[in-house]
């Protein structure tokens, strides 16, 4: 009797032993951006929700923004990130930001999930336009995001360069900050509205938003085609009245050797459970947009999630 008893507890034993092994998840991590932009709060949302309801486990952590995500995924350190549209397309062919260290192509999209507001953030209501902007102290960005370009580009559009301004290199919480404290007077954010960083702002100071002109818009979509005409609705902050500007698109891209299952589940784990997304931007979320990335080819995990949708989206 005691030898059986021995016997069961070496069969439980193994059973338990084999069945934790079998239901071990993957683990991904996630590169977003700072704690006081979209990208960490929504990417933490989609982490939760992506682990909750699969067999993939995803962690997000706070990023420097879209060139560093590229960066870190490429070391190794990350398997999933956030990044701009068109920062992804600079990676991805060795341009702008990526012309002296060389094209990463190491990655895949996974999907588009919203526009990014070119936001130029100001306290100071008598800057009404870009061309304001000359001499003063302004914020084009943190070290290692595609929010430099994206000023570099606008300012261009206004025959304007970084020595017509006197540029500080700061993130939307170090931005949020200098202006409130009087130390810029402007700032570039680049991020889906309303925005943590401005709208803690817009809780204590009146805020404004430095529009864009249809003929300014014209002149940098037909330089820069990756952008497009959008509005800041006047409820994001408080606003007088809705805010023209452009955007550029957020988008998940992943690195080529994450199993196809994992970014299956990735997919799937977001646009399955959309309604139970707590986060304002779940209703910005559509598989047209989601599949509309043409830049950069399509992980084949998240193109078997579209081709079950009846989505084909490009591969190679």
């Amino acid at each position: 009797m005691k030898k059986f008893f021995a016997l069961m507890l070496v069969v439980l034993t193994m059973t338990a032993t084999l069945a934790g092994c079998g239901g071990k998840k993957t683990e991904l991590t996630f590169t977003t951006g700072g704690d006081q932009g979209t990208y960490y709060g929504f990417g933490s949302v989609l982490a939760g929700q992506i682990s909750d309801n699969t067999d993939t486990t995803v962690t997000a952590i706070v990023g420097k923004g879209s060139k560093a995500n590229i960066e870190a995924m490429a070391a190794g350190d990350a398997q999933l990130g956030f990044v701009q549209s068109d920062v992804m397309a600079y990676a991805y062919n060795g341009t702008n930001l990526f012309a002296e260290a060389g094209k990463i192509d190491s990655f895949s999209t996974v999907a588009a999930l919203y526009m990014e507001q070119v936001q130029i953030i100001t306290l100071d209501p008598s800057i009404k336009t870009v061309a304001d902007l000359k001499g003063k102290n302004v914020s084009v960005g943190d070290s290692g995001s595609g929010v430099y370009f994206n000023a570099l580009d606008v300012l261009g559009a206004y025959d304007l360069t970084l020595d017509d301004i006197k540029p500080t290199y700061q993130s939307f919480g170090d931005s949020a900050e200098a202006l409130q404290d009087g130390k810029i007077d402007a700032a570039f954010i680049v991020a889906g509205a309303p925005t943590t960083a401005v709208t803690s702002l817009a809780a204590t100071r009146d805020v404004y938003v430095v529009e864009l002109d249809d003929a300014h818009i014209e002149k940098l979509i037909a330089a820069s085609p990756y952008y497009s005409k959008n509005v800041i609705p006047a409820a994001a902050y408080g606003l007088e009245h809705d805010a023209t500007t452009v955007a550029v698109g957020a988008v998940i891209i992943a690195n080529n050797d994450v199993k196809d299952d994992d970014i299956y589940n990735v997919v799937s784990g977001i646009f399955e459970s959309i309604d139970t997304l707590a986060h304002d931007k779940k209703n910005e979320l559509s598989l047209d947009f989601a599949s509309s990335v043409t830049a950069v080819p399509y992980h084949p995990g998240a193109a078997k999630y579209f081709s079950e949708k009846g989505i084909t989206v490009p591969t190679k």
